[in-house]
């Protein structure tokens, strides 16, 4: 994988754009990331992690501040990271989630997190996936890398370099177990552990079983004394019940289940034996039953018999009743047709005496006379005809009324909307007036809008001459508080360059001290080799200078001087030289500072620099206020000068509404007079022409009911004179005197279907007794009362015989049953337990041993035991870069000895000193030390973790770490080793702030910050 171009807008202490092009440092291979502490070099590599993946490590466990402190809600926040790989070119454009301003509504809206993943395809980017999910899954398979393991293979970020090395146990193999995905392992042993637990649970149920059905069992045996001669005398169980092994135990119930199987056998014989005698019992119980119901249905047939003969007169009168009402049912039409004729010529008589007397309180006087229906006699055609007159009379006067009241009828209508009529005309004559009103004041608003013009004209050159100095006045106070800002600093620059000046002479003096001291510890070291040399002298045995065995004269060793002195010494020297470059960059980094602070100031004191502000703050604030207020002038004289052209229109439309107005009004005027005049014609004597329609029509009402009155009772008296004459003729052809006669023969069809069912009834009744009291009579059965006691005690005795021994039965056939179960599922589930005891220590076996107990005696699990073996050849890889980097002093080995208090092993690294030949800790190596051996490490980790990822090329490495700890020989063996990566066209990134690394490398990408506080990166 190959870096090629880095894009960062927004994010970190980046606000503008700024663009790094890695493919510009292809030739040179290695480029330094440069910069003051706090300027922005890891965030460069932060904002790689996070367009690839979405995520910055050092932000993971607080506030994700990936977007730009300095961005307004408007800015954009974006990274764009252009790569390479065997599968293509690619970019990647990614957006974290910020407030940006709504589009709608003002204030803020939450701006969601974006990415889009494009492809170098036909010399044209072409889209590839745009969701979060989807540029994900085909990241993953284009990079072939993790995030872990991209940190550790390709960006070796701040305060994780040294992590792995210095790690325990636990904690390397959380880190192995990401860069290398063994969760799989773990699972494994999560799987055998489960089998285990089941497996013994498994065990232990069937164990259970086992032991719970034969102590059944044995329950069973006990209840029903089955243990025979092994139970204790005066006990029913016998006296190892519930001990000894379990074959003995079943084999004890196999013989309790023989002597339960013969019980069984001799119960169900004594069954058969008991249920003959109950079969006879019950066969003379229900004869003697069917004998005393036979003599009880005698008895009662005799009783019924005489009740029947006593009902006979009854019948007869019955049957007399029946005939009658037969023969007068033919006759009920006839005398019901008679009857309803009345009763509908009485109800006409009522309806003619109401309406005549309607008809006389209208006080209508007209020329016929009427006829009195109570006093008119029906067969007179007298009547009659008098009748068909006073119909017609008063048909006639109706219609001539109804004529005359349609046109009454309309002007009713119009009188109605008189008062609607009032109001239209009142309502005409406010139009009138309004409209009238309304072009009065739009002439005299025609004469004052002149001058309204002329003065917001005025007060709109004066605005737009303050508005258009706005951004010089802006320009003129950012200028003046720069030069303010730079004042101060410039006294706070002094005072810190003064006490830096005197820390850099303080650190002088003191490596000049520790110089000193070194060289006279080194002059006398030398003069001491003889000493030292003669002080390891053996007598007999040859010298180590010139071979011989004796020693006359050994040098004395009198100022002795130890190489662990000279180290002390050293070191003290290194420290003092270390402080004294760091005093000497504080002090190059103040004067600088102070430069740029004096340029930035310009001479100026800091009461000037002061009132300058002010003053540049209240011009350019009374031009804001201007450029707000020009807006609302502008927007008035706008409004005025339309308002000129619109008052024209408005006084020509005024005039056209007035007209009309008028026009309307004497319309309205014109119809309310015909209106008037067609009411007061049509009134009359009455006060609104509707009381008199309302008379009109009453008289009309009672003219029309009292002539279908009339005519209504004289068609009732026709057909009541037909219909008498009809009732004669039937009554004459038939056995009845007359209608009365008839009225009392008369029955319901119900009474009638009652009278023959009570005929036909006793009739049948009496057959069937006299039937059943023959065929008794026949039998010869005694007339005393048979007594069933005697029976029935017989059957009852034999019945309970025959159950008790039912029960007994069934109980020890049921026992016999329910022991054979249980003996037989005992014997089976024991059969199976042995097979499955020894499943279950095979199976926990390999659990612990899988997961690092029982006979594991380093306590490593499998997952453990995988990372051991990645480890080891972690350990190999890097080794191959810590001996030339010690100069064959140190090398990594992997140890699985034993941690302390029982806690897992197999994953420690120890270091081997050649020098001692002994193994120690990492964490005793030195600094610069541990740095190399973490650089080793790393870099042995990057390999191992590549093969691992399908042997994928990396063309780019970041190293993110503390160079400044290294002094100058540590520091040139580090460059070599890293001046050994650019091997294969790989291109290495360093990011530091040590000079002589500047000084070594001259491509750099500088990081630096702006007077305004964001950064940006220069090449």
């Amino acid at each position: 994988m190959r870096l090629h171009r880095l894009e960062i807008e927004g994010f970190g202490p980046f606000l503008d754009r700024q663009i790094v092009d890695f493919d510009g440092f292809a030739d040179d291979g290695i480029f330094l990331i440069a910069g003051r502490t706090g300027a922005g070099k890891s965030s460069i590599l932060d904002a790689v992690c996070f367009g690839l993946y979405g995520g910055v490590p050092r932000y993971e466990s607080g506030d994700k501040r990936l977007r730009s402190d300095y961005c307004a809600p408007e800015d954009l926040s974006e990274v764009v990271v252009e790569f390479s790989t065997t599968a293509g070119r690619f970019r990647v454009t990614r957006s974290p989630e910020y407030q940006r301003p709504a589009k709608r509504g003002g204030g803020l809206t939450k701006q969601a997190s974006a990415v889009a993943l494009d492809e170098w395809i036909d010399d044209a980017w072409v889209g590839r996936a745009a969701r979060a999910v989807d540029v994900g899954n085909e990241l993953d398979e284009i990079l072939q890398l993790s995030r872990e393991q991209f940190l550790q293979v390709i960006l070796l970020a701040q305060n994780r370099f040294a992590r792995f090395l210095l790690a325990d146990s636990k904690e390397r193999q959380a880190l192995l177990r990401r860069l290398f995905g063994t969760e799989r392992f773990d699972d494994v042993q999560s799987r055998f552990d489960e089998r285990r637990r089941a497996a013994e649970n498994a065990l232990a149920g069937r164990l259970a079983t086992v032991s719970a059905r034969v102590e059944e069992a044995e329950r069973v045996v006990t209840a029903a004394a089955l243990w025979g001669d092994l139970a204790v005398e005066g006990e029913l169980a016998p006296a190892g019940s519930g001990s000894g092994s379990t074959e003995a135990r079943l084999e004890a119930l196999r013989l309790a289940l023989t002597r339960a199987e013969y019980q069984a056998e001799r119960r169900v014989a004594e069954q058969d034996d008991a249920e003959k005698r109950l079969t006879k019992a019950d066969a003379a119980l229900v004869a003697a039953r069917e004998e005393k119901k036979a003599q009880q249905e005698r008895d009662r047939a005799r009783a019924a018999l005489e009740a029947l003969d006593a009902e006979e007169p009854q019948i007869v009168d019955a049957r007399h009743a029946l005939e009658r009402a037969r023969a007068a049912e033919a006759l009920r039409a006839t005398i019901t047709a008679t009857t309803r004729a009345e009763e509908t010529l009485a109800g006409a008589v009522v309806a003619a005496q109401a309406a005549r007397s309607s008809w006389s309180a209208t006080g209508v006087d007209l020329a016929f006379g009427l006829v009195d229906p109570d006093a008119a006699d029906p067969d007179e055609t007298g009547a009659s005809a008098a009748e068909s007159g006073a119909v017609a009379a008063l048909e006639t006067w109706a219609s001539d009324r109804i004529r005359e009241s349609g046109a009454w009828a309309r002007a009713a209508e119009q009188e109605v909307t008189i008062p609607a009529l009032m109001a239209e005309l009142a309502a005409a004559e406010r139009q009138v007036t309004a409209a009238s009103e309304r072009f009065e004041t739009g002439e005299a608003e025609r004469l004052t809008l002149p001058s309204r013009v002329a003065e917001l004209t005025t007060q709109r050159d004066d605005a737009r001459r303050l508005a258009d100095r706005v951004d010089d006045l802006a320009l003129a106070v950012e200028s003046a508080r720069i030069r303010r800002d730079a004042v101060a600093e410039q006294e706070r620059l002094s005072d810190e360059l003064a006490a830096a000046e005197r820390r850099l002479a303080d650190a002088s003096t003191a490596l000049a001290a520790a110089q000193n001291d070194l060289a006279e510890l080194r002059r006398r070291r030398l003069d001491g080799f003889a000493g030292e040399l003669a002080t390891a002298l053996v007598e007999g045995e040859p010298c180590a200078v010139c071979g011989s065995t004796s020693h006359p004269a050994p040098a004395a060793h009198t100022d002795p001087v130890s190489a662990d002195d000279i180290e002390s010494a050293e070191a003290v020297r290194d420290a003092a030289t270390q402080a004294e470059r760091v005093a000497g960059e504080q002090v190059s980094a103040v004067r600088a500072e102070l430069a740029a602070a004096q340029a930035r100031a310009e001479e100026r004191t800091a009461e000037t620099a002061d009132a300058e502000v002010k003053a540049a703050a209240a011009a350019h604030a009374d031009a804001i206020t201007a450029a707000e207020a020009l807006a609302s002038v502008e927007v008035r004289l706008a409004e005025a000068n339309e308002r000129v052209s619109a008052l024209d229109e408005e006084r020509a439309e005024a005039s056209r509404t007035l007209a009309a107005a008028r026009e309307a009004l004497a319309l309205v005027e014109q119809r309310s007079r015909e209106v008037q005049a067609l009411v007061a014609d049509a009134r009359g004597p009455f006060d609104t022409v509707a009381e008199r329609l309302a008379a009109t029509t009453a008289q009309i009402t009672a003219a029309q009911r009292l002539a279908e009155a009339l005519a209504e009772h004289a068609r009732r008296a026709a057909a009541l004179s037909e219909a008498a004459a009809g009732q004669q003729s039937a009554l004459a052809a038939s056995d009845f005197d007359d209608a009365t006669a008839v009225q009392q023969a008369l029955r319901s069809s119900a009474e009638q279907a009652a009278l023959e069912s009570r005929i036909t009834a006793h009739s049948v009744q009496r057959a069937k007794e006299k039937a059943t009291l023959l065929e008794l009579e026949l039998r010869t059965l005694p007339e005393d009362p048979i007594d069933l006691t005697p029976v029935e005690q017989s059957a009852a005795d034999a019945r309970s015989e025959w159950k008790t021994t039912v029960d007994a039965a069934n109980r020890a056939q049921s026992t016999a049953e329910q022991l054979a179960r249980l003996i037989e599922s005992a014997a089976a589930e024991h059969g199976r337990s042995a097979e499955q005891q020894a499943e279950y220590e095979v199976i926990r076996s390999l659990a612990d041993t899988i997961a690092g107990r029982a006979g594991n005696t380093h306590k490593m699990t499998l997952e453990t035991f995988v990372l051991a073996a990645e480890l080891e050849e972690i350990v190999q890889a890097a080794n191959r870069r810590l001996s030339d980097m010690s100069t064959g002093r140190y090398q990594l080995q992997h140890s699985d000895a034993l941690a302390a208090r029982g806690a897992a092993s197999g994953l420690g690294i120890v270091v081997f000193d050649a020098f001692t030949g002994q193994a120690r800790p990492a964490q005793s190596l030195s600094g610069g030390e541990t740095f190399l051996s973490s650089l080793a490490l790393a870099l042995g980790l990057a390999e191992v973790v590549t093969a691992r990822a399908g042997g994928i090329q990396l063309d780019t490495l970041f190293i993110d770490e503390g160079f400044g700890s290294l002094d100058a020989d540590t520091l040139d063996i580090a460059m070599r080793t890293l001046d050994e990566l650019r091997s294969g066209g790989r291109t290495v990134g360093i990011i530091s702030h040590v000079e002589s690394m500047q000084e070594q490398i001259p491509a750099q990408l500088v990081v630096e910050q702006t007077e305004s506080g964001p950064s940006r990166i220069r090449t």
